[in-house]
């Protein structure tokens, strides 16, 4: 571990040089960079260096243990246990830090909430899920943008899909995914049974903007003679423009002008849309299978966690988690669930970590 940190605590110092240097701060997308590595960095690089201090003092206490004064051997190991103590609950921090970090932690969320099994009243509580995001967002005075809802007649919601806009919403709702269990008396029902519906949630970071860098060794240029209206230089030249781009095949052709170069110019950015609404597409299908594999089929067999309404229990599956606030949750207030659940996960990355190295 020590190997590690210090490799870490080399790449801060690099970092803290390189943006010192004239060139990189007037290059201010390098600069931002080097600046967010600078950030991530700080926090495990500071918990480091109290730990390398801790153990030069633990070291000079433990040799005062030798002292023949009784007072000061007494002293001294007052210190050695104070000491041990804050280094093993520094070396507790520092695998946690050393674990690496979701990449997609600080990046917005969108949040499908979908009706399962129950009908109606799946339909009631899937308002009730996306209420109960909406004022844990709230809290920490991130932005809610509906994208798309689809309301019923007696007030609840088929599915309702949102953007919330805030720095690290992902890291706190990836947590949701799967299928909630709902258990409460609908007021449909005269006999007061209690019913059993599910609704599934799926949380994705928002996508990427995406970035086209064509190689123009991937684009086969060819010019053919143009045919049809366009006047007699047109017809005689070897004006028209036929771009292909190799990697996915896509193929356009210009032949609305009588300048090749003009013709070329039309082509390149016909196909370079093409290109981006490819890639689009399949990033968008991607998402569409990522949520598939978090939400499962919808039924209330393959739930994470059971909201049940006459004992007011909420109880998360997943870790064993029961809570007896049900209003409150309901209200927004999910931050123990959240961090308890984060807690969990994260010592389960701790456990596959403990040999991996720093990236």
């Amino acid at each position: 571990m020590i190997d590690k940190l210090t490799g870490v605590e080399n790449r801060f110092s690099e970092i803290e040089k390189l943006l010192s240097e004239p060139k990189i701060v007037q290059d201010r997308e390098t600069y931002q960079k080097y600046s967010r590595q600078h950030a991530d960095l700080s926090k495990i690089v500071t918990v480091f260096r109290k730990y390398k201090q801790t153990l030069t003092e633990l070291d000079d206490s433990q040799e005062l243990l030798n002292d023949k004064d009784p007072d000061i051997k007494k002293m001294a190991q007052s210190e050695v246990n104070t000491l041990t103590v804050l280094k093993e609950n520094l070396e507790k921090d520092l695998k946690r830090l050393l674990v690496p970090k979701d990449p997609n932690d600080n990046k917005n969320v969108i949040l499908e909430i979908r009706a399962g099994t129950g009908g109606e009243e799946a339909a009631l509580f899937t308002n009730d899920l996306f209420r109960m995001y909406a004022k844990y967002a709230e809290k920490y005075n991130w932005k809610i943008e509906v994208l798309s809802h689809h309301p019923t007649d007696v007030g609840g919601l088929k599915e309702i899909i949102a953007m919330i806009h805030g720095k690290g919403a992902y890291s706190r709702f990836k947590y949701e995914s799967g299928t909630h269990r709902v258990q409460r008396v609908p007021t449909t029902e005269a006999q007061g049974r209690v019913h059993t519906s599910a609704v599934t949630v799926a949380v994705l970071p928002e996508a990427e903007d995406v970035e086209l860098n064509l190689d123009p060794n991937e684009i086969k240029f060819d010019v053919f003679r143009a045919t049809g209206p366009g006047g007699q230089s047109v017809n005689t030249t070897d004006s028209a423009v036929r771009l292909t781009h190799l990697p996915t095949g896509i193929v356009v052709s210009c032949q609305d002008e009588k300048s090749q170069l003009k013709n070329r110019s039309k082509a390149m950015k016909v196909l370079r849309a093409r290109i981006l609404a490819s890639m689009i597409k399949e990033q968008e299908e991607k998402r569409s299978a990522e949520r598939k594999s978090q939400i499962g089929n919808g039924d209330r067999s393959g739930r994470i966690r059971t909201y049940n309404f006459p004992q007011g229990r909420v109880t998360d599956h997943r870790i064993g988690l029961t809570l007896y606030k049900l209003e409150n949750i309901l209200q927004g207030d999910i931050e123990e669930i959240i961090n308890e659940l984060a807690t969990y996960y994260q010592s389960q990355a701790l456990q596959n970590a403990e040999s991996t190295d720093v990236q």
